[in-house]
């Protein structure tokens, strides 16, 4: 199926950072020069696609803060639209930085965390640290605000260092105009005039009995607002917990996916889980099974829309991941392309709403039910730089034709690399419209 003459993946551009977004550090010894983490969506809202990479103040792997200091906008063709801040370094994991309609008014904004210079704080603490909402398409801000409840959180390890910011509908408005965040065992959530609508502490908090570093929204119980699941727990639209429950340790990655019969429920990585609304177990792989949740996600591999499949790495940064139907049954042992950090993988629509989805890991594109896959071409290896040296995925429709494309980078690097279809004919002006899957991309590191 991806070998297919018709289908098989092809580079269709590369995007520079432009030079003057660029930094260049000494990292072991070596310079190199690179432009940071990096997010998409209709900056101008002209229904084609633009780019957004930021630096910020530490180093958040080994600093311990995620507090982004640099803001750089471009188009498609690497043309800069507009900065804001300076300097920087390399973030070392994706952070707090989102691009979405967040205030319904039919133009986008930048949503981000920003560092506060004028307050002096240790690296591990949010102190100086505020949230602004920023025109997408100038960067002038539209709003800012620095709640005490984000002030006051402070934290370190792993459990700390993922720091993410995630659109949300809480308040069952026409589009998501809410976003939540994660710090360490504190849950944020705001509203798009950026008052704290509630906040959650997990009473769980040590290393392989934390929640998933990265939570997921979505509508489970079907009354129209997300809820947020942290595999740990399932909080409500209003922050209320549906469910407490540490079910299984190394609760890395979780999901709000479809799943039996067309149910949405919360997939969790710890054990290989599956829960409904009300905490109810509808699938527990087991820790024979899966000893390390390392990263889950869901698709529909068959071309079928109800009949998805999890593939799962199974023990914790290892290249194989088992592949699993919704009764339970393992129906194939994926041994995927060893990368860096073997983590990164992610469902892309690449045939279509109604074409077999396929799986993404680490410069190659892979069909989990059958286990064939095939290198991307012209794809450079990655420098081995750190523990980010390997690329990031946000699917989407960048061509027009509804097929998702790859959109790759390499935060190490200054180019993002699409791929497309051999048979794709772009169209020439499409009209794109991004949606969860770009601004609420995984990016699991």
């Amino acid at each position: 199926m991806i070998t297919h003459n018709d289908t098989s993946p092809v580079l269709h551009r590369v995007v520079k950072v432009p030079s003057e977004f660029r930094l260049t550090e000494t990292v072991d010894g070596t310079n190199v020069t690179y432009g940071g983490d990096v997010r998409m969506g209709d900056l101008r809202n002209t229904g084609s696609a633009d780019f957004l990479v930021y630096r910020s103040v530490d180093d958040a792997h080994d600093g311990g803060g995620m507090k982004p200091c640099f803001l750089g906008a471009f188009d498609i063709d690497g043309t800069p639209l507009w900065r804001q801040g300076d300097g920087g370094t390399q973030p070392t994991r994706p952070g707090p930085v989102a691009i979405h309609d967040i205030d319904g008014d039919g133009r986008t904004e930048v949503v981000c965390l920003f560092h506060d210079p004028s307050i002096e704080a240790a690296p591990t603490s949010m102190a100086n640290v505020c949230i602004q909402i920023r025109d997408g398409e100038t960067g002038e801000i539209k709003g800012q605000a620095a709640p005490e409840g984000l002030r006051a959180c402070e934290g370190e390890g792993p459990n700390w260092a993922h720091q993410r910011i995630m659109i949300a509908n809480f308040r069952g408005r026409s589009t998501p105009q809410d976003f939540v965040i994660k710090l360490g065992e504190h849950i944020l959530a705001f509203d798009s005039s950026l008052d704290l609508l509630w906040e959650y502490v997990c009473p769980w908090t040590d290393y392989g009995h934390c929640p998933s570093y990265i939570v997921a929204v979505g509508d489970i119980d079907g009354d129209g607002r997300d809820e947020v699941n942290g595999g740990y727990f399932l909080l409500d639209h209003d922050g209320s917990a549906l469910w407490e429950n540490d079910i299984a340790p190394h609760m890395d990655s979780v999901a709000v996916d479809l799943w039996d019969k067309g149910r949405m429920r919360a997939i969790c990585s710890g054990y290989g889980h599956v829960v409904d609304a009300s905490g109810e177990v509808v699938l527990a792989l087991g820790e024979a099974h899966v000893p390390h949740g390392q990263e889950v996600r869901v698709g529909c591999f068959s071309g079928e829309r109800r009949d998805p499949h999890m593939v799962i790495r199974h023990n914790g940064h290892c290249a194989s991941a088992l592949v699993v139907d919704t009764s339970g049954r393992v129906v194939n042992e994926l041994e995927m392309n060893a990368t860096l950090n073997n983590t990164g993988m992610e469902v892309v629509r690449w045939n279509g709403v109604d074409g077999p989805d396929l799986l993404y890991n680490g410069g190659m594109l892979w069909d989990p039910l059958s286990g064939g896959g095939v290198t991307l071409p012209d794809l450079p290896l990655p420098e081995a730089v750190g523990r980010m040296a390997w690329y990031h995925c946000i699917p989407a429709n960048v061509c027009g034709d509804a097929r998702e494309e790859l959109v790759l980078y390499n935060p190490w690097d200054t180019g993002i690399y699409i791929f497309t279809q051999n048979n794709n004919a772009p169209v020439a002006a499409p009209d794109l419209k991004f949606g969860p899957r770009q601004y609420n991309a995984r990016l699991m590191d």
